[in-house]
C-alpha cells in the first residue's frame, strides 16, 4: 500500500496567505480587536515619580522589596505612616528623592 501525502491545497494556503497580510495590515494601522488600559496604584505612582527603582524605594521606605511588590499588586495596604510618605512621594518627588536617597 503507497504512503499517501499530505498535500495542502493552494486554496487553503492562498487563504490563510490572504488573513496573515491582513492581520498584519491591521497591526500597522494600529486597528487592535482589544485594547487593554491599567490603572496604576498610588503607590507605583509615587515611587515612578521619583524615578526610583522597586528595590531603591523599598529601602527608601525602610521595607523589603516584596512588601513593596505586594503594595503595587494591590495584594497588600500600607500602613497609615507610609501612606503618609506614599502620598507625599506623589505631590513632591523630587524632595523624597534627596531626603531618601
Amino acid at each position: 500500500m503507497p504512503a499517501r501525502k499530505s498535500v495542502e491545497t493552494p486554496s487553503s494556503g492562498e487563504a490563510l496567505g490572504r488573513k496573515l497580510l491582513q492581520s498584519v495590515g491591521e497591526m500597522k494601522a494600529h486597528k487592535f480587536a482589544r485594547v487593554t488600559e491599567v490603572q496604576l496604584n498610588e503607590v507605583v505612582e509615587a515611587r515612578q515619580s521619583t524615578g526610583m527603582s522597586q528595590a531603591e524605594f523599598a529601602s527608601a521606605l525602610s521595607i523589603s522589596k516584596r512588601t513593596l511588590q505586594e503594595w503595587e499588586q494591590g495584594r497588600r495596604a500600607p500602613s497609615g505612616a507610609a501612606q503618609a510618605l506614599i502620598r507625599i512621594a506623589r505631590k513632591h518627588p523630587r524632595i523624597v528623592r534627596e531626603a531618601l536617597a
